[in-house]
């Protein structure tokens, strides 16, 4: 009987020990488990939207102008739907 409750004792002691154990690694590592946490949520959502919703996203993207010629002017000569005349901001 009495080696039944010296095992019972060192079990109990050893469960002791792990909880403590645990906690103050928890507790010394707090800082980097939740920033790891961070990280690993948002590579996972980043992953699953972008899994998601290829389509979406390069459909919302819009057309590029073609850019013109070394030698050509920013804004189009002729043709263009621009006023060519200018007057005050509030007309009178």
């Amino acid at each position: 009987m009495q080696k039944l409750i010296n095992v019972v004792a060192l079990l109990s002691g050893l469960t002791s020990l792990g909880l403590i154990g645990g906690s103050a690694y928890v507790l010394l590592n707090k800082d980097a488990l939740i920033e790891s946490a961070k990280e690993q949520a948002i590579k996972a959502a980043t992953e699953s939207i972008s899994e998601a919703l290829p389509g979406m996203i390069q459909g919302a993207m819009p057309e590029m102008p073609k850019m013109p010629s070394a030698t050509g002017g920013a804004i189009p000569q002729g043709s263009s739907s621009l006023p060519t005349t200018t007057g005050p901001a509030i007309p009178f």
